[in-house]
């Protein structure tokens, strides 16, 4: 029986796809693995067919940490010739992923390794693709953080465990901070910033394990482990971290927060940074802002037409309120410095109320607040109606003070721009009423309320079609059943959706977010049902009758353009 038996056997593929791929090797001389992709059959499908084939356990490397003590048992040069890389010691057994179990001379150079190291090894069938990914360990952020730490070694006996600089005594030499400056754990910090940068990371994690120091980078939304540090390294680490952000070293009971700047790749940026007294440690987060890149236009942001002209509608009204919400991380803060960037002109004042400043926008005037010195959103807001504003950018809405100050210069003709935490655009408005807001104050104020979250792309390449039929097909009907006729009749629903499927130039198969929101317009229609109390059930209603879609039946339509996996849908 051979790999393709076993598909059809799965019914992964059909008698008629089996001619197809046969015929298909023969003519073009690709391997049968690649032939079997070109074909549609997925990575992990043709993986565990290999796995009964060889009668060799499969396992997936995605999300597997490689400790660099592991990586060191195999070298660079071996691992690319045989295709085969280390991945875990457990109980005295070097587990070793290896693509080509046929490979006679990889399996002879694995028994060489194996006496050499004095130790058994346990083989794994690994997909190319995973392969491929974690053998960048060598060369990569791995290698040259392992170099690294080879150097740290004579020096680590120099930091002690508090890793905090001492005053020097008059006339002594330099201090413990100048020997953690110019020791090779600033060349550990400097490559994890480097390679977050060039990865496209938004966010760096830095976090203590019971045994280990654990890296992680938020790439296009999700988390991922890219190394794992000795936990030895783990107060010089965060040591060098707070020197660059102006931290107490002392100081590990409190959160801390502080940012530098670095230029890396010729690019100007700055990292935001924020201590966590964790149980084994402090924790280090760093946001990552691209100074360089600048600010986006509300075009690239991702929005339908719709939601842009939406926008643009809001934004040309000269007085009112317009709130964009969402949880962390769902873009809020882009959109809205989409929106400043856009409205700034010579012509109007522009006053800004941040936390932080992360985007500096030329001609707009940002001030960052401090609550630890009493400068708060509510505060700045009273100082702003003082400096002659047209427009107002508050970072965020998050009380009582704030949302009433914030509704009463928008009454006094002031174009208002905030962001809230709530999850729907119609959610908006019980969020406020909770905050202690009366209704009659919202009603006339409200202009447009925006809902957003972020959702990743499906990578080019990397699309593989559903057909649209049972449960899908059912989840649509009953899904737009209560918009309007007139609405209903511009939703375009395709023969197929999409998911996203691994490559090996995009393991997830995603590359980049794109977002997907939802808008209410709001008209004297809504004020009338707001100065009555209506319930948000009510409020939708209303919505609905206008034309208004989800963030879900959003997400829908582009699941159809091939934009987002379908599995994103279901998410929402």
């Amino acid at each position: 029986m051979t790999i393709l038996d076993i598909l059809l056997e799965q019914k992964k593929i059909d008698k008629k796809a089996l001619i197809a791929i046969q015929e298909d090797t023969r003519m073009t001389g690709e391997t049968t693995e690649h032939v079997l992709q070109k074909h549609g059959v997925s990575e992990n499908d043709i993986l565990l067919a290999k796995s009964e084939y060889y009668g060799i356990s499969a396992m997936s490397l995605s999300g597997v940490e490689i400790p660099f003590d592991v990586l060191q048992f195999i070298p660079e040069e071996s691992a690319n010739h045989y295709k085969f890389i280390p991945i875990a010691v457990r109980q005295g057994v070097l587990e070793v992923g290896i693509v080509d179990p046929d490979d006679i001379e990889a399996r002879d150079a694995l028994n060489f390794i194996s006496a050499r190291a004095k130790m058994p090894f346990k083989a794994f069938l690994v997909s190319e693709a995973d392969f491929v990914q974690s053998v960048q360990l060598y060369r990569g952020l791995s290698g040259e953080v392992t170099k690294a730490l080879s150097e740290l070694e004579t020096d680590i006996a120099d930091i002690d465990a508090d890793a905090a600089p001492k005053k020097p005594e008059p006339g002594a030499g330099d201090s413990k901070a100048t020997i953690i400056e110019d020791a090779p754990v600033t060349k550990i910090v400097a490559t994890i910033l480097r390679y977050a940068v060039e990865g496209s990371a938004s966010d760096v994690h830095i976090e203590r394990m019971v045994d280990r120091l654990r890296v992680r980078f938020r790439v296009d939304g999700d988390l991922f482990t890219s190394l794992v540090l000795p936990m030895k390294v783990h107060e010089a680490v965060v040591a060098r971290i707070k020197i660059l952000s102006n931290m107490k070293l002392d100081e590990k009971r409190k959160p801390q927060d502080g940012r530098f700047s670095a230029r890396i790749e010729g690019k100007k940026i700055d990292f935001r940074v924020s201590t966590f007294p964790a149980y084994h440690g402090e924790k280090v987060v760093m946001r990552i802002l691209d100074q360089d890149a600048g600010v986006k236009k509300i075009e690239d942001i991702g929005f339908d037409q719709r939601i842009i002209d939406a926008i643009r509608r809001a934004m040309g009204r000269p007085y009112g309120m317009i709130l964009i919400s969402g949880p962390t991380g769902s873009g809020k803060s882009t959109t809205v410095s989409a929106m400043m960037s856009e409205l700034n002109d010579e012509k109007v004042n522009i006053l800004t109320l941040e936390d932080p400043v992360e985007y500096n926008i030329e001609g707009v005037n940002q001030s960052q607040v401090r609550a630890d010195i009493g400068y708060s959103f509510a505060n700045g807001l009273r100082t702003a109606l003082r400096q002659d504003p047209d427009i107002i950018m508050v970072g965020e809405i998050r009380d009582r003070e704030t949302a009433q100050l914030a509704i009463q210069a928008a009454l006094t003709g002031h174009l208002v721009i905030s962001t809230i935490h709530t999850n729907t655009a119609i959610g908006v408005v019980a969020r406020l009423v909770d905050m202690g807001v009366d209704p009659y104050l919202i009603a006339p104020t409200l202009i447009m309320t925006l809902a957003q979250r972020l959702v990743g792309k499906i990578a080019p390449g990397c699309e593989k079609a559903i057909p649209v039929q049972d449960s899908i097909k059912i989840m649509l009907e009953k899904e737009f059943e209560d918009l309007p006729a007139e609405y209903r009749a511009g939703i375009k629903i395709g023969e197929n959706v999409y998911s996203a499927e691994p490559s090996n130039i995009y393991p997830t198969g995603i590359k980049g977010r794109v977002a997907v929101a939802e808008v209410v317009e709001f008209d004297h229609e809504f004020e009338r049902a707001i100065l009555a109390n209506k319930s948000e059930e009510d409020l939708f209603k209303i919505a609905r009758l206008k034309g208004f879609t989800t963030m879900k039946e959003d997400a829908m339509m582009k699941a159809f353009d091939k934009k987002i996996p379908w599995s994103a849908v279901n998410e929402l």
